[in-house]
């Protein structure tokens, strides 16, 4: 049932085409990430919603979504949202229980104006100016259900390397570097994919860049537990990491080569 205090629905798609750029499996760090973390909040819900927003020119990330939050919340639905019609056209075929497509962007069309437990918008505001983040973080989480989760985030073109924001309907809760831990030669070589919001911060003054530093300083330091692997290293470096930042996990998704930090140590000065 649509929110009483909810704004009528543009006539327009609100955002802009993006480049479309998508592969099988790329998103896969992200999907398990939110399907251990949000998962037991999509259980809850009585009939919850998961949106892929702007999945691109192909429909694969929407697809492994479904499966992949149904083993953590077996009633999911999931709508794949794309504001260039053809491709919405193109995803049809995949069409399925529990998976549909649509013409749409930010406004976030769901029937009857529902409100989505989840939305993911991985790869889409890389292609945008800083400056116009927070007004689309804002328009995003003001769509969300009471509890309710929008990640944004950007990866490289394989899945290796992901960095993503994970934000409530009261805003940035929390940022999470992820990678496969066996190609990584430093931490800071995730910094070509921080989301948009921090990726020019990454500069001397900046909280980013201090974190982004400590984290190499702690990743050479742990280099002895090299010998027992990239895992060991990793769950060291953590380990060190989590005195001076405000960590928000444990050597469970450590242990999965990811690491999430509060958006309050990160979030850009001035």
């Amino acid at each position: 049932m649509a929110s009483r205090s909810a704004p009528p629905p543009p006539r327009h798609p609100v955002g802009t085409v993006t480049r479309g750029t998508t592969n099988p499996n790329r998103l896969r760090r992200m999907d398990r990430w939110i399907a251990a973390t949000h998962g037991a909040a999509l259980r809850r819900a009585e009939a919850p919603v998961a949106v892929d927003l702007g999945y691109g020119a192909a429909p694969w990330t929407a697809v492994e979504l479904l499966a992949r939050l149904r083993e953590a919340a077996p009633r999911v639905r999931v709508v794949g949202i794309e504001i260039e019609p053809a491709r919405v056209a193109g995803a049809k075929p995949y069409e399925r229980d529990g998976l549909s497509f649509r013409h749409g962007g930010f406004e976030v069309p769901l029937d009857g104006g529902a409100a989505p437990m989840l939305i993911r918008a991985a790869n889409v505001l890389r292609q945008y100016d800083e400056e116009q983040v927070e007004a689309v973080w804002r328009r995003l989480c003001a769509r969300l259900a009471p509890g309710g989760l929008l990640v944004e985030g950007t990866c490289d073109e394989i899945g290796r390397r992901h960095v993503w924001v994970a934000l409530g309907p009261e805003g940035a809760r929390t940022v999470t570097f992820a990678t496969r831990l066996g190609s990584l030669e430093r931490p800071s070589d995730l910094a070509e994919r921080l989301p948009k919001a921090l990726i020019h911060r990454n500069v001397p003054g900046e909280p980013v860049y201090a974190f982004l530093r400590d984290f190499d300083r702690a990743w050479a330091a742990a280099a002895p537990y090299a010998s027992y692997g990239a895992r060991q290293r990793w769950i060291r470096t953590a380990r060190a990491l989590a005195v001076d930042w405000p960590l928000a996990d444990g050597p469970v998704r450590w242990r999965q080569g990811e690491l999430t930090v509060r958006w309050e140590a990160l979030r850009p000065a001035g």
